[in-house]
């Protein structure tokens, strides 16, 4: 293992985050295409698991999938066919735009006393569940991204996939602007068959192009997973002197403000536009994951598997 790679495991899957994981278990709740038998439904039929209909034989079909029983009705040969089990193809969206740099002074990171960035905080997920899709044996791939795509790497259900994947999150810093929808759309084009999209992301975009380009990933059959990342500052804004506010994503712009004066404004327009993207998850059945820095990530992804577990019940 390289120095890389070694330094990699270390920051982004300390043991308090393996042992979290070790109790984690995800299953698709939709069929997906996958290259493996495994724990997901496929769309396809074949002849093992769970009885799914008849067909008529044909010749070349195997003699020991006959329903003898629908046979001594009929007088007519029908072959048993059943749902298989598939390995699901996983991809992880990762936003790596100047806005993910932000760092809360409240965040308690992976519940120790060092605060995370959102894009920290980013990576720490992405990783765990990355780790914990190999175990799975399913295939996991990783996009990262800010004004357009900067780093695809396709999915792939092998062990070294998850020294690529934490090695690239390891080496990215974010950086530039944000252009969510954009992104989401070409990405839904790139991701080959139904699967699995997991976006980490603050979503600092026009709420109502996210929402079409979430709907691009529904258009395309996938199962949609959404964190949403802030920090407890920008969802509370708590800020009282007037100050220079720095723009994360456009080096150089500054901006003279009174919080006091748009306190009552900004924290509206938060909460509209948190409720829109909730919404837009909703209507399609993707689970919208709100995130505050402020909690660790073990809490964010035990309590997310606890009310997926529990919704599926």
């Amino acid at each position: 293992m390289s120095e890389t790679t070694s330094s990699a495991f270390t920051d982004l899957l300390p043991p308090e985050l393996t042992n979290t994981i070790g109790r984690l278990e995800f299953l698709a709740r939709t069929a997906k295409e996958g290259s493996i038998n495994g724990r997901h439904t496929s769309p396809h039929k074949g002849f093992s698991v769970e009885f799914a209909e008849h067909r008529q034989y044909v010749a070349g079909d195997d003699l020991r999938n006959l329903d003898w029983r629908v046979y001594g009705k009929s007088d007519r040969y029908y072959i048993k066919q059943y749902i298989e089990e598939t390995n699901m193809r996983v991809t992880i969206l990762v936003d790596a735009s100047g806005s993910m740099k932000f760092r809360g002074d409240e965040a308690s990171g992976l519940g120790n006393s060092s605060s995370l960035s959102k894009f920290e905080y980013a990576r720490h997920l992405a990783a765990a569940l990355s780790y914990l899709f190999i175990r799975q044996q399913d295939a996991v791939g990783l996009v990262t991204f800010d004004e357009g795509v900067r780093k695809y790497i396709r999915p792939a259900a092998k062990p070294s996939q998850v020294r690529k994947i934490l090695e690239e999150l390891h080496n990215t810093e974010p950086d530039k602007d944000t252009r969510c929808a954009e992104t989401f759309h070409e990405i839904a084009e790139r991701i080959p068959a139904r699967g699995l999209v997991i976006v980490i992301s603050d979503l600092f975009d026009d709420a109502e192009a996210i929402k079409k380009a979430l709907h691009h990933f529904q258009y395309k059959k996938h199962e949609l997973l959404l964190f949403h990342m802030m920090a407890e500052e920008e969802l509370t804004f708590p800020f009282k002197k007037f100050d220079h506010f720095k723009c994360l994503e456009v080096d150089g712009r500054r901006v003279d403000i009174d919080p006091a004066t748009i306190r009552a404004s900004y924290l509206e327009r938060v909460r509209a536009h948190l409720k829109a993207i909730e919404l837009a998850c909703g209507q399609m059945g993707a689970d919208y994951v709100p995130v505050n820095t402020k909690a660790s990530v073990n809490e964010t992804l035990f309590s997310y598997f606890s009310n997926r577990k529990a919704g599926s019940r």
